[in-house]
């Protein structure tokens, strides 16, 4: 009994402890970003502002770029990283969570330039495009490819964005590639100089046709920079879709909490966005979370104003748990009452095996010393079953197996006492 009761109680205590333990999300994770400085870092930074409202700490790891986050993420060492749109990355590595932006293409050059806005064109020039591992690097070689430029008409070095400003200023590179967000702070530093100027680039249309992931926004007059107005025209260019990306194997809630973040810093109307065109899970060329999907299709359920954030997340999961574990406990239940009703009359009807055994051998050895012997076996069980502390309800069977007992010990002294009398004669 008190076994029964013991392992009830320890299933009520650990099942709990259980699906608490398998809901309650990882108080951290690791968030790639591009370089220290740039726009994917700044983005980054305000993730971590955001999760750490419900204590998730953020770790921002700073990288060459998207190259780079995309190798992270398949070797598993990061949770989470953006990811720009056109980057390589094997489709069972990762899933996203959404499109969150766009990243435009900008050419940057000395003012005052004679290079020819068609970039077929482009010869002798000494360009930069990023740094091994980042992803503009890797989107000009596309770019040169769907242009029809051979890479060997110019010269090609791999700077950082930080040093191609300087670079470009002091006129050791011809051009500076840029794929980033409008409001990126290098930016900002380029269209501050005097001697720097955008490149609108003819023809971005065409381009984007022959570059699967690319799309056309139009960047307003002053967008960049009113002073000086650049561009100094509405100008129609390149952009790429960077997309939040995760490790498919990263805790659900934590999987929601990026995702309502998303929601928050990427919803709102930007100088080539308008409202509500990000998150977004068309076009990502990744699997999709269906998690993040369904939030940001359907939003956030009625679960989310009552429940904790990493439970709210998850309560479709909370009864995939449940559900098998009230399958078995409940016919447990149901069943315990026959359990326990067997084990009391089993401690019972476990001497009549015995008594059974002295029945059969009462036919067979009847001489005194083996019928004082199996009276002597009875009164040991009789005595055991009188001392058994049963509840009222299961005292019949007790009373029963002694009455059985009773009327077999009559038969040994009836025996007894017949074979007294024939020996006196």
């Amino acid at each position: 009994m008190r076994a029964w009761i013991a392992i009830v109680m320890f299933s009520l205590v650990s099942v709990p402890v259980l699906i608490l333990t398998l809901l309650l999300p990882p108080e951290s994770l690791t968030f790639a970003a591009g370089p220290k400085g740039g726009a994917y870092a700044q983005v980054a930074e305000r993730y971590k502002s955001i999760l750490a409202r419900d204590g998730i700490v953020v770790e921002v790891t700073a990288t060459n770029g998207s190259v780079d986050n995309a190798s992270a993420l398949e070797r598993g060492s990061v949770d989470v990283a953006l990811l720009q749109g056109g980057i390589d990355i094997s489709e069972n590595a990762v899933e996203a969570i959404a499109s969150v932006f766009y990243e435009p293409m900008f050419f940057l050059v000395r003012a005052n330039n004679s290079i020819p806005k068609n970039p077929a064109l482009w010869r002798g020039l000494t360009i930069t495009s990023g740094t091994l591992g980042s992803g503009t690097r890797a989107v000009f070689d596309d770019f040169q490819i769907a242009v029809g430029l051979e890479p060997s008409k110019n010269q090609h070095v791999y700077l950082p964005y930080s040093k191609a400003l300087d670079a470009l200023m002091s006129g050791s590179v011809d051009m500076a590639v840029f794929v980033t967000t409008v409001d990126a702070p290098y930016l900002s530093q380029a269209f501050s100089s005097q001697e720097i100027s955008f490149l609108p680039i003819d023809f971005a249309e065409t381009i984007s046709r022959r570059l699967e992931y690319a799309t056309v926004v139009t960047l307003p007059k002053g967008s960049v920079s009113l002073f000086p107005v650049v561009p100094p025209e509405p100008q129609r260019m390149l952009a790429l879709e960077s997309r939040l990306v995760i490790n498919p194997n990263l805790h659900p809630a934590l999987i929601n909490r990026l995702t309502m973040a998303a929601k928050e810093l990427h919803s709102a109307r930007d100088i080539i966005t308008g409202p509500n065109t990000f998150p977004t899970v068309v076009g990502t060329a990744i699997n999709v979370n269906t998690v993040s999907q369904q939030l940001i299709q359907k939003g956030p359920s009625t679960w989310h104003q009552w429940l904790p954030y990493w439970m709210a997340a998850q309560v479709n999961r909370l009864l995939l748990l449940t559900l098998p574990v009230l399958l078995l406990l409940v016919p447990m239940l149901r069943l315990f009452p026959s359990m326990y009703a067997y084990f009391m009359g089993w401690r019972v009807w476990q001497h009549y095996p015995k008594i059974r055994q002295i029945e059969d051998e009462l036919r067979h050895k009847q001489d005194a010393i083996s019928l004082s012997e199996m009276d002597s076996h009875l009164i040991d069980m009789d005595t055991r079953i009188a001392s058994l502390n049963l509840p009222a309800a299961y005292r019949q069977a007790a009373y029963q197996a002694r009455m059985h007992i009773d009327l077999v010990r009559k038969r040994i002294h009836d025996k007894n006492t017949g074979e007294t009398s024939e020996n006196a004669r």
